[in-house]
């Protein structure tokens, strides 16, 4: 018999891809989905596998991080040999304007996930996602030792869930770790994503149904990653001997407007003639520069990324190419890349 996983947070970026990786390697997965009125499954429709069907490898379930007692039962039912928290409201800019829905979601949901665990008494790893907008303010490269300065409510909410991710490792025993992960996109990437923002708006400005593209900051310095292989990396953090807390980034910086000038250079076009700055798209307070530094991760996970954010961006805008091409021969657009 394989391993059992829980995944929160399934339907987004990271979810389907570790889907996909924990499937690949003999898993049963169960992910976690949020009741909606319309379907909101589209990253992982071609790995979907009917109700109906023996031995599936993948099981959906309604129930949400807002929902303690739902969680324990769904523990209880499906007893899972790991535990991936990837759920969240996760737009930065977003988090200012829902700023205490953040906070339930994304904090107070971790350690609901948490305490699940321990109420339900089932014995199981747990990956916590945390995330590089917890350094903030504090200047690069940003490792495990670095202080946390949050600047969003964001960045406060996952503070919150990394120390009670902690707190429940020292005091119960859990194998819990943290993963502060650094920018990683790829072609499910959300749309209101400043980096797939910028690649449909690509595809679409070659297509001819759009002209303009608004921005705000270009001058914020990230560090992207491709989240294929960031997935791979939270699966060896549960793999270890022992629990322990990892930085996963590239170490290389680039900043939006670079991202910008590789997108639309990959289309072949000219980001100046387009691109317009639009004041709203900014923080209130921003995050200047977040470049990781992974040697931990290297050293012990024997993880390494492959993919330069160059070629991201490529990779990027060629997939938005190909789906509104799809989308406008009337083909069904599939996200399986």
């Amino acid at each position: 018999m394989g391993k059992t996983a829980l995944i929160t947070g399934v339907t987004g970026q990271d979810g389907s891809y570790l889907a996909e990786l924990l499937m690949a390697k003999g898993y049963t997965v169960h992910g976690l989905v949020r009741r909606s009125s319309s379907f909101n499954t589209e990253r992982i429709d071609h790995i979907y596998q009917d109700p109906q069907a023996p031995q599936r490898t993948l099981v959906l379930h309604h129930a949400d991080l807002a929902d303690g007692v739902a969680l324990v039962n769904l523990l209880r039912e499906t007893k899972p040999d790991e535990v991936y928290n990837l759920g969240a409201q996760s737009h930065v800019r977003v988090s200012f304007d829902a700023p205490m829905y953040t906070g339930d979601v994304t904090g107070l949901g971790t350690v609901r996930l948490l305490e699940a665990i321990r109420a339900s008494g089932i014995d199981t790893r747990i990956y916590q996602a945390s995330s590089s907008e917890m350094f903030g303010a504090a200047p690069p490269p940003q490792h495990e030792r670095t202080p946390f300065h949050p600047r969003s409510p964001y960045g406060c909410a996952k503070v919150f869930g990394y120390w009670s991710t902690v707190n429940y490792r020292e005091a119960y025993g859990l194998f819990a770790v943290n993963g502060i992960l650094f920018n990683h996109e790829s072609p499910r990437r959300g749309e209101t994503f400043v980096t797939r923002k910028i690649t449909r708006a690509v595809a679409r400005i070659r297509a001819g149904l759009q002209d303009r593209l608004y921005l705000g900051n270009l001058d914020a310095v990230r560090d992207w990653g491709y989240a294929p292989e960031y997935v791979e990396a939270m699966w060896r953090m549960l793999q270890r001997d022992e629990p322990d807390d990892y930085v996963v980034a590239t170490g290389v910086p680039a900043t939006v407007r670079d991202f910008l000038g590789a997108a639309f250079a990959a289309g072949g076009l000219d980001w100046t003639e387009h691109v317009r700055f639009d004041p709203k798209y900014e923080r209130p307070s921003e995050v200047d520069a977040l470049v990781g530094d992974a040697s931990k991760a290297r050293e012990l996970l024997g993880w390494q990324p492959t993919v330069s954010w160059r070629e991201l961006a490529e990779v990027m805008v060629e997939a938005d190419v190909e789906a509104l091409d799809a989308e406008l021969s009337g083909a069904r657009v599939r996200i399986d890349r």
